[in-house]
Order: structure tokens, then sequence, then C-alpha cells
């Protein structure tokens, strides 16, 4: 799905204007919307109690003045708070404002942030500030939003959550820290830059119209993955198929004292639906590997020669948990990645791996598939410090584009880059995630449905995308403080279901 900026929609809405869509339809359908994901908020919730609309001087007010009229239909107590004086309103925020009251909503013009009660609220809707806000939120506004946040009652945004700019991302002084933001048409840039991703929470789409006229003229910034994107990748299952059909892999990781990173990415490989795995580890390691799943073939290497031999049958390959970041070692690498570069082998590169690579200006095979955190990005760029915003993202794009490669950012969220292609974005996952060995199982998800697909572009949106959703279902199955690296991993067979 596409992700565009607060200038690119109101360019693509003006063009829908001229052709003869009428902004109070659209206004109507982004409302529906509105109210369908208040209510399906509610019902997950035994409380009863009163919504309460948030409410400003433009558009966005008037949104949440036609879903709160709405949801009078649906016999729900709705209070509406204006924060903004009546001379200051558009004229759909006026029309929309009496029609609100006509249903027996109730309104206050809000005076002092003293009056604003949230005891009886079940819900707040957010209708402060739309995806064109820019700047600082003062004054009244800011005292509002402090209350809002410290308050436990769960917010619905209305496009972005009111103080973050749509474009940016960027928070000037207070924002709205939303429990769901509703995006109108498209995700806006402004939810996944610099400081927005504390404060969107669960992000959800509603198209309200706008395809019917310009949807296709709209230049996106980013593509989101989404579940309708990436499930036509999901790897076909024949049922006359045999072990190396499902994928061989082959996995060089591990050091002395370094055994649980490349074990968990070899299982995890086989989770993700490889049909056999070889790990290749150094001499010496028996032990440490003795509690290896019985799955998972172990062979000990002296030389580079014994694993390109191995690497020339397999389907896919993962080099770099915990395979330490000696001189030797990098030298050892440098005669494999050298191979892999004429031997075209579908690859992911990981960990120590990405250390070494920035360190000794190692080869890179082409389309082989970079799992960099943020400070192993910094050393890959060979930058002191990373830039924010759409700059680290130009930074990565740049890079992908000169080495020829598949670039996954980790974070929250996570970006992916590719050669000639917009910046994907995936947000799913959970704050759990942020746990030793959550990047090897990535590895082995990655290393798994690349020995399926043999394209190494879709393996890689899809393989990010799983990783989050196995996170997500972990942390429902536990909770986000207790998930370990291995939760995700066992999610998975959860996560496939999802999208199968």
């Amino acid at each position: 799905m596409k992700v565009v900026s607060a200038k690119e929609i109101a360019r693509v809405e003006r063009i829908a204007y001229s052709q003869g869509a009428k902004e109070e339809e659209f206004m109507e359908t982004a409302a529906e919307g509105v109210c369908q994901k208040a209510l399906q908020l509610l019902s997950q919730s035994s409380a009863k109690g009163r919504v309460i609309l948030l409410c400003g001087a433009g558009n966005n007010a008037a949104d949440a003045y036609v879903a709160g009229a709405l949801l009078r239909h649906h016999n729900i107590s709705v209070t509406a708070y204006s924060l903004a004086s009546s001379s200051a309103w558009s004229p759909l925020c006026h029309k929309q404002s009496r029609r609100f009251r006509a249903t027996g909503g109730l309104f206050y013009q809000l005076a002092s942030v003293d009056d604003l009660d949230f005891s009886q609220a079940v819900l707040l809707i957010d209708g402060i500030f739309g995806t064109g806000f820019h700047g600082k939120v003062e004054g009244l506004h800011q005292q509002v939003i402090e209350k809002v946040n410290a308050s436990s009652v769960p917010v619905l945004s209305i496009d972005i959550p009111s103080g973050v700019n749509g474009t940016t991302g960027e928070v000037g002084s207070v924002a709205i820290r939303a429990h769901t933001t509703l995006c109108l048409e498209f995700p806006k840039t402004g939810c996944f830059l610099a400081k927005a991703w504390e404060y969107v929470g669960k992000l959800a789409v509603h198209p309200f119209g706008l395809a019917d006229y310009t949807a296709t003229q709209a230049q996106a910034d980013l593509i989101w993955l989404d579940k309708d994107l990436v499930v036509k990748f999901l790897p076909v299952i024949h049922r006359t198929r045999h072990k190396y059909e499902r994928g061989y892999v082959v996995g060089l990781a591990g050091s002395h004292g370094m055994s649980g990173a490349p074990l968990l990415s070899s299982f995890t490989t086989l989770r993700a639906g490889a049909g056999i795995v070889r790990l290749f580890h150094p001499k010496n390691m028996e032990a440490e590997l003795a509690h290896a799943p019985f799955e998972v073939i172990r062979q000990s290497y002296e030389t580079p020669e014994e694993v390109i031999k191995e690497m020339k049958r397999a389907s896919a390959i993962f080099i770099g948990p915990g395979l330490g970041v000696t001189s030797d070692t990098a030298h050892f690498l440098r005669t494999v990645l050298s191979s892999l570069c004429q031997l075209h082998k579908p690859c992911v590169l990981d960990a120590d791996a990405l250390t070494l690579i920035a360190q000794y200006d190692l080869p890179l095979p082409s389309h082989a598939i970079l799992t960099p955190h943020m400070g192993e990005m910094k050393r890959l760029l060979k930058l002191e410090s990373l830039p924010e915003n759409a700059e680290l993202l130009k930074h990565c794009q740049r890079y992908c584009e000169e080495k020829q490669i598949i670039l996954i950012l980790k974070g929250a969220p996570t970006f992916l880059f590719h050669p000639g292609e917009l910046p994907h974005v995936c947000s799913c996952g959970d704050p759990g995630m942020a746990t030793a060995g959550s990047g090897d199982v990535l590895t082995g998800i990655l290393a798994g449905i690349l020995a399926q697909l043999h394209n190494p572009w879709e393996a890689a949106q899809f393989g990010t995308y799983l990783h989050g959703l196995a996170g997500e279902m972990a942390a429902q199955k536990r909770n986000s403080y207790s998930i370990i690296a291995s939760d995700i991993t066992e999610a998975l067979p959860s996560a496939f279901n999802q999208l199968i």
C-alpha cells in the first residue's frame, strides 16, 4: 500500500474535487470508518461509559463530529469538547457540529483544561489537528493533550495523532499517544518517521473514495507492507514435494562461546519451512552444540573450501550469527563471499558478518539480504552518527543501489530497501522483540523463506512481515515483558496460520 506525505494527499484531493468529487461525501465515508473502528474498540472492552470527541477547528474535527453523530445512532453516549473558538472553525466543522448536537450529543466549548471530564470516558476520539499540522502545540491544546496522555482512556486518532507532523513525523512539543490511528485512504509518511512511532499505536487504513478519482496519481514516498501485499508471496506447497524441494539451507555461523545464535537461526530456518539445514561451525565446538535440535545437521570445518563445496549445493545460505569478528574470521569470510559472488546463490548476511564486512570491506554477493540494526548500519555507512528521519532512508537506499543488495534496517518500524524500488516499511511487531537473539530468528526466517521462494526481494518482504507477526503472537501468548527469541520461533506456526 502506498504511503504518502500530507502535501501529496492534499494535492490529489484537489484533483479529485476538480473532477467532481464532493468533500462532504468524502467526509461521510471517512467518518463511517471512524465510527466502525470506534465500535470495534468499544466491543473489546467490558467497560460502559461515554465516548469523548476532542475537536479542533478544521475538517479533522468535522470528521469527528460526523463519527459522533453516527455513534449516536448506535445509542452510544457521546460528548464533544471543542478546543477552538467557533469563529475559527471551517464551514464543514460548523455544519457537522450542528448535526452532531441534533442527534442528542453533548457539546462543550472548552475554556479550561480543568473542565475536561474523563471520569465516564471509555474511548477518546482525537480530531484536534489533521495531517497538515506542523510546529509546536501550545496553550490549551498542549494542556489537553498532556491530560489525555496522563489518562488511561484509549484514544482513536483520525488520520494521525494530533501534534505529529503528517509528513516528517516530528513532534514539536507534545502529541497524542494513540491506542489506534485510523489513516484515511493512505497511511501518511509521518506515521513512520522520527518520533511518530511512539505515538501512532496500532495502524489501520480506511478508504474514503479517493481511489475512484485520483488514487493512482498519488506519488508514494514509501510502500507499507500489509497482509494483502505479502500474502501473495506465501510459498506454495505441492503434495509431492520432498525435502530438497522445500529447500536445502547451509549456514556458516557460531564460534567458541557463541553457540546460541547459530542454533536459533538454524532451527528457525526449519520452522520457516526449509526442508534441510546444515550448520557449519568451527572445530572443537561439538560439545557446545550437543544440545542442538536433532533436525539440524552440524558439521565442523577447517578450510573455506569445505564450506564452499556444500554451498554450491544449497538453495539458500545464511552467514553471520555468532561467527566472531577476529581477523582470521575476516580472511576466511572474504574467501567464502568471493566465491558466493560467482555462485549467485541467495544468501542472508547478519550479525558478525556485517561487522566484518564494514571493517574489512569484504565483497558482497549481488542481491544478498543484509539485516543490520542501527549500530551495524552506521558501521556499514562508515558514519560517526546516523542522520535522522528521511535522510537516513536516503543513505540506506543509496547504499543498496551502490552495492546492489537488499537491505533490511531492523527497528521499530523496520525499513526494507531494494535497488530501483521505493523503500518499504513493516510496522508489525512488538516491543518485546527487543531481546537478544531476535535478529538471529529473523535470519533463520529469511533463509527458510528464501530457500522456498528463490526470489530475494519477495523473501525479504514476506520474511520480515512473518517475523513481526510472530513477535506479536508471542506477545499475546506471553506478554511484552517476557518474550525471548525462541518464543518468536515457537509462534511461527500460528503466524503462518494467519497468512494461509
